[in-house]
This record gives structure tokens, sequence and C-alpha cells, in this order.
């Protein structure tokens, strides 16, 4: 495993993080989500990912249970606050109430005393971003949380947040926006403002929902125990799942072969060339899943590499930042 530091903050995680967004609580038995968890310790990965409304907030209380009994200063555990967590008007967004009464679940649930990582899942336009980030200085100051982020903020926002941070005394140190070679949309804003700020990105479906990894191939249906042949997750998948974007995808094969990597390895090692990404999160539901895609720590693709994967993919690859711009999830 290799190691970064998030943003320009003093916080070294590892380059792989662990994340258990459609896995754990969910989509695989509580077993299996603790073999990959301990697959990934096993791997070197220090850095767990997760938030309160992953499956009903119970992903949030496998992983703790997954991880009790490790030393918790060898750890990075990063949850998320934004989305519904119960009937209530109030329990959602970023207001202080809801950001005050949602960390101390998330830390109920992990079994620790504070997270290293406390994120605003989304914008919220119906909070004044004032109360939003006083707030998160707040849990801070409390000592419940160690670094603040945010997840798929566009840039102006980014970069509002972060300079209010600063002045609060806190450090809000990282984005978690959506990133791989098909879907490009932060290079043109967010990286550029994040560099200028000091926040680093720990990156999301670095795989494209699994479309990297090759599995699906153009005119086949997609198998019924795949992300993309399950009527629960295949609308996540459907922007990519046409011919021309999985042919594209295949002619990746040949790159990763001369690169002696699986498609997967060549996905994520690719999100962490850039020099902003300070971890690319990974998903498993089998523990073999987490030791192949571990092997992209440290791997250095050769600029001939690089400039083949984007002749293949330009045609097909997603850059529009109009992606990023905020929206009333309540409207």
């Amino acid at each position: 495993m290799e190691f970064r530091r998030l943003g320009n903050s003093g916080l070294t995680i590892s380059e792989i993080a662990y994340g258990n967004w459609l896995t754990h609580g969910s989509q695989v038995e509580e077993d299996a989500a603790n073999a990959c968890v301990h697959a990934a310790l096993d791997s070197g990965i220090t850095t767990f990912d997760t938030a309160d409304v992953y499956a009903g907030t119970k992903a949030e209380s496998v992983l703790g249970r997954a991880l009790a009994g490790q030393r918790r200063e060898g750890l990075e555990i990063c949850t998320k606050v934004f989305w519904p967590t119960g009937p209530g008007r109030n329990d959602r967004g970023l207001s202080r109430k809801h950001i005050i009464e949602s960390c101390e679940g998330s830390l109920r649930r992990l079994q620790t005393d504070y997270v290293d990582l406390y994120q605003a899942h989304r914008y919220d336009e119906t909070v004044p971003l004032e109360e939003t980030i006083q707030a998160f200085a707040d849990v801070v100051r409390q000592g419940k949380a160690l670094y603040i982020g945010v997840s798929e903020w566009p840039a102006d926002d980014i970069a509002a947040g972060a300079t209010m941070a600063r002045d609060l005394g806190v450090q809000l140190v990282s984005n978690q926006p959506q990133y791989s070679m098909l879907y490009r949309v932060i290079e043109a804003e967010v990286v550029p403002t994040s560099e200028r700020k000091g926040v680093g990105q720990i990156v999301w479906s670095p795989m494209a929902q699994g479309v990297l990894t090759g599995k699906y191939r153009p005119g086949e249906k997609p198998g019924a125990d795949t992300r993309a042949g399950d009527d629960k997750t295949s609308n996540m998948v459907s922007r990519y799942m046409t011919d021309e974007v999985l042919t594209a995808v295949q002619d990746l094969r040949p790159i990763a072969e001369d690169a002696g990597l699986t498609m997967a390895q060549l996905a994520v090692a690719w999100v962490l060339q850039n020099d902003n990404v300070s971890a690319a999160i990974i998903g498993a539901t089998r523990p073999e899943q987490v030791q192949d895609n571990v092997e992209a720590a440290g791997v250095r693709l050769e600029a001939d590499i690089l400039k083949r994967i984007d002749a293949a993919l330009d045609s097909v690859v997603i850059r529009d930042s109009s992606l990023t711009q905020r929206v009333d999830p309540w409207g």
C-alpha cells in the first residue's frame, strides 16, 4: 500500500480507501462484508469510507462491528451527513440540528469516539452556508471529528466553504466526487479550485460502477448478479450501457495487458495519476476483489499508456461541468 496526504493537511491516508456504499447492510451478508473489511486491512488499507444514509444507517453499524478490536489510531474512518435518515423534516440536510444529531448517531453506530473526516454528502441549497460550516467547526472543536470535507460540491461552493472554515480555525480538506476514465467532470473547475484551497479529492466509482472492468460487453445482456443487471441498481450504470461506450471500454483490454494490469487495476491506477487525488474508493462483495484492486497502489502509468487510454475513450468521456451544479433535493 502507498499513502498520501489529504489535501494540504497533515492527515495521511491510504491511496486505496475501502467504501461500503452499496454492499454492507444490503447487497452482501455481514459475514461477507466482514471478510472484505479484513481483506482490506490485510492489504494495508487504513482508510474506510461510509455514510449515515447507506443501507438506511445499517452500513455504518456493519463497518463499526467489522473494525471492532482494531487499533483506532491506525485507522482513518470517514463518514458523511446530508441525505434523509428518518421521517422528519429535520432528519436531512445540512442544518445545525441535523449535523449535530447525525454525528452522534454515526459515532454510536461506528463504535468510535470520533471520526477522522466528517463530510457534507451534498450541498444544501436550503440552509445558509454559514450555519453549515459553523456546525461542522463545532463538531471539530468538540473532538468528534478531526477534519471536515464535502462531497460533490461545485467549485465555487468548495472555495467558499474552505475560506469560511479557515476563518473559523478548522480545515476543510477534502471533496468526494465521482471520477473515472469515463467521467472527468471535476477536471475543468473542481480540481483547479481544490488545488488553490488545499483540498484533496477522495474519488468514488473509479471503475465507473464496474463498467471499466470490462465485464459488460456490447450486444450482450448483463448478468442478473451484476449491478447493471439488477433492477435496484441498474440506473446507476445506465449512462454507460451503450454499445459505443462498451466497445470503447473493450479497447482498453490490450492497454491494460501491456501495462501488466487487470482492467480494474488500470481504472484505479488511472485516477491516482491525478496529483489532486488523495485516494480512490473501492467497494467489494468478495475479498478477492479487494486483493485485486489494491495492486493499483503505487502504479505509475507511462505517458504512452495514458495517451492510448485517451484515444480509446475520447468519444465517450463525460466532461460536462454543468452536471455538478447544485440542486435543491427537497424541491
